[in-house]
């Protein structure tokens, strides 16, 4: 069991965590304000009491974070996973990558992609620089400076959220606890670089785990990542969300991470349809995501901001969607959402037979 030691170590990591996102954020808006002024976004007001609401909605997600690793929902290692030799290594590519955000940005140019790249090959909603990040989901560069970038924009709290989704699915997958975890399959979905496959084997030691996702570079930085660990390595499948390559009933567990935001109305009904597909009666869909306006309405200037300052073309339309609504149409039939910080959970069951 995690002891008081261990406690104030891993708030002392997220503290510090959270003091480099605000001092980039805060460093690189200035320098943008000084070499290309007048070219950020025009934001709403955050009303002043926002700012305490945010502190203490995150330090409530980090205390949740620390009681499930105390009843082990999850080794207490996973909370102090944090490469900080990586990250210092490609910090200074952040850096060295952000005039081409700004500048693309600034031109309103959101299908910079690599002139590699077949059109093709993908839906044309994937064809898009999100977040103005360079070369979108589709080059070695942009899946090497993922993990980084997401780490600096939540301040730290990527994981910390990621995790929520672990003991509700862990719950679920109690329906099959005949049966032995070499027997059990857990299917992530939009696994990208495989921070949430990681995670997923450390709680779920024998289990059988496949990532799936449509960047064949996210998923080589995917294979690289969990390479590091011993024993099985997780499947990698490249393939859209929308029609995946399994057949029914084959998965226990579902779970996916921050994916619906970034797809159109119609590609989210078809991924949830999929996963019900793809779930054996009694299994479970846990799906991880932005918070909405219906749930989270305190945060609705940080949402509406979001969406000004990164390109996010599905973002608004996903805030106000029904995501309950959805997963009853895909045909769940128990479902329920609980709100942590930045992140909404939600978990489903397909009925029994």
């Amino acid at each position: 069991m995690p002891d008081p030691v261990s406690k104030l170590a891993y708030q002392t990591l997220q503290q510090g965590k959270s003091l480099m996102g605000l001092a980039h954020k805060e460093v690189s808006t200035r320098l943008l304000e000084m070499l290309a002024p007048g070219t950020l976004p025009q934001t709403v007001p955050v009303p002043p009491g926002m700012f305490e609401q945010f502190r203490a909605s995150m330090n409530r997600l980090l205390e949740i974070d620390w009681q499930d690793a105390e009843r082990g929902v999850y080794p207490s290692s996973l909370l102090f996973e944090a490469p900080w030799l990586e990250w210092a290594s490609r910090y200074p590519l952040v850096w060295l990558d952000l005039p081409s955000i700004w500048s693309r940005r600034s031109q309103r140019k959101v299908r910079d992609l690599p002139r590699a790249v077949e059109p093709a090959d993908f839906p044309g909603y994937y064809l898009q620089n999100f977040h103005h990040q360079t070369d979108g989901y589709l080059s070695d560069r942009s899946a090497v400076l993922y993990d980084l970038q997401v780490e600096i924009l939540f301040n730290g709290t990527a994981d910390p959220m990621r995790r929520r989704l672990l003991a509700p699915l862990r719950r679920g997958l109690r329906a099959f606890s005949s049966r032995t975890p070499g027997q059990l399959r857990v299917l992530d979905v939009a696994t990208g670089t495989g921070r949430t496959l990681r995670q997923l084997r450390a709680a779920l030691p024998g289990v059988q785990l496949v990532g799936l996702d449509l960047s064949t570079a996210y998923l080589r930085e995917a294979n690289r990542f969990l390479a590091q660990l011993p024993g099985e390595l997780p499947q990698l499948v490249q393939a859209n969300a929308e029609a995946m390559p399994f057949a029914d009933a084959t998965f226990q567990a579902v779970s996916c991470v921050f994916l619906l935001h970034e797809l159109p109305g119609a590609a989210r009904q078809k991924v949830m349809a999929e996963c019900f597909r793809l779930l054996e009666p009694g299994g479970t869909l846990v799906m991880a995501d932005s918070v909405q306006m219906a749930d989270s309405p305190e945060f609705m200037p940080a949402m509406e901001n979001f969406r000004r300052m990164f390109h996010e073309p599905y973002y608004r339309d996903y805030i106000g969607d029904g995501i309950d609504g959805r997963l009853r149409q895909a045909g769940f039939a128990a479902t329920q959402a609980e709100s942590h910080f930045m992140t909404r959970v939600w978990t489903a069951t397909k009925a029994a037979t």
